[in-house]
C-alpha cells in the first residue's frame, strides 16, 4: 500500500499503546440476546474494548460472533445486558465491513465510499479530499472512477474497508471480510490491513472462523462457544508488529496458533 498522505497523517493523533497502557473504548456487560422463537444467541458476554486492541471473535458457527458485532454496530438490541461507549459514541465512531463488499453497482468507487457522508447530508465535493485519501490508502486511487464490475473481488473488499475508513472511526467492526477470497488474496489483504491499523491507529473488531487469520492479525483472540453463544477465553497473542510473511512460517506463530486451536477445540467441546 502507498504511503500516508500527510493530510491524513494530520487528521489522525492514535497511538497503538501496549496492552497494558490502553484506554477503554467500550464496555459489553453481561449482554444476551434472545431472538423471536426463543433462540439464545448470546448468553452473559462481557468484553472490555480498548482503544488500539485488534480483536478477533473466533467460534464455531452460530455461536453469535456477528450477532455480537451487530450488537455493537446498533443493528439490533440486546435482550439484556448493556453496551457502553467511553465518552459516548458519535456518527463517525463506527465503521463497518461485512462480509460481502455490499456495493451499490450503480455507482462508481468514489461514489460507494462518499455513502456515509451522503447519509449525514454532506456534498460530494465537501468530502472530496477524504475520499481521495480513503482511497490512497487501501491502493485504489487510480479507480476512483471505475464501477464495481470492473473490479476483482479483493478490490471490492478494499473499497468496502476504504468506505469504512473515510470517516476515521475510533472502532472498526468486520465480519468475516475475507472469507470467500482465495488464500493469495487473503494473505494479501491480512497483511495490508494490520499495515492499516499500524499507520491509522485504528481499533478492530474481527470476526473469524480461522485460527491462523485469527493468530496473525490479533493482539487478543475472544474464543467463543454456542449453544448459547458466550465467551470461553482469551489469547492474547504477544507476538510483536509489524508482522508479515516470515512471521507466517515462523515458531512463534506456529505455537500461538496451537494455543489457539486447543481453545477452540475446547470451547466446541463445551457447546456439543
Amino acid at each position: 500500500m502507498p504511503t500516508l498522505p500527510k493530510r491524513m497523517t494530520d487528521l489522525i493523533h492514535r497511538q497503538i499503546l501496549p496492552l497494558g497502557e490502553r484506554q477503554k473504548l467500550l464496555q459489553l456487560q453481561q449482554v444476551g440476546k434472545v431472538f423471536n422463537g426463543g433462540v439464545t444467541a448470546l448468553h452473559d458476554m462481557s468484553l472490555a474494548v480498548q482503544e488500539g486492541d485488534f480483536i478477533s471473535l473466533l467460534g464455531p458457527s452460530g455461536c453469535g460472533k456477528s450477532t455480537a458485532l451487530r450488537l455493537i454496530a446498533g443493528l439490533s438490541t440486546p435482550t439484556s445486558g448493556r453496551i457502553s461507549w467511553e465518552g459516548g459514541k458519535g456518527a463517525g465512531d463506527l465503521g463497518v465491513v461485512f462480509q460481502e463488499p455490499t456495493l451499490m453497482p450503480w455507482a462508481t468507487v468514489a461514489q460507494n465510499v462518499f455513502l456515509p457522508f451522503r447519509l449525514r447530508g454532506k456534498s460530494f465535493a465537501e468530502v472530496k479530499p477524504e475520499i481521495d485519501e480513503a482511497l490512497d490508502l487501501v491502493g485504489l486511487s487510480k479507480f476512483a472512477d471505475t464501477y464495481p464490475r470492473q473490479l476483482s473481488g479483493g478490490m471490492k473488499m478494499r473499497v468496502s474497508i476504504a468506505r469504512a475508513l473515510v470517516t476515521n472511526p475510533r472502532l472498526i467492526l468486520m465480519d468475516e471480510p475475507f472469507a470467500a477470497l482465495d488464500e493469495i488474496t487473503r494473505h494479501k489483504l491480512n497483511t495490508d490491513l494490520l499495515s492499516l491499523r499500524e499507520r491509522i491507529g485504528c481499533t478492530v473488531i474481527f470476526v473469524t472462523h480461522s485460527v491462523f487469520e485469527s493468530v496473525f492479525l490479533s493482539d487478543r483472540i475472544i474464543v467463543m462457544a454456542a449453544r448459547p453463544g458466550r465467551v470461553i477465553e482469551e489469547v492474547q497473542v504477544t507476538a510483536p508488529y509489524p508482522r508479515d510473511e516470515v512471521f507466517r512460517t515462523s515458531a512463534d506463530y506456529a505455537a500461538h496458533c496451537q494455543v489457539a486451536s486447543a481453545a477452540l477445540h475446547r470451547a466446541m467441546g463445551e457447546a456439543a
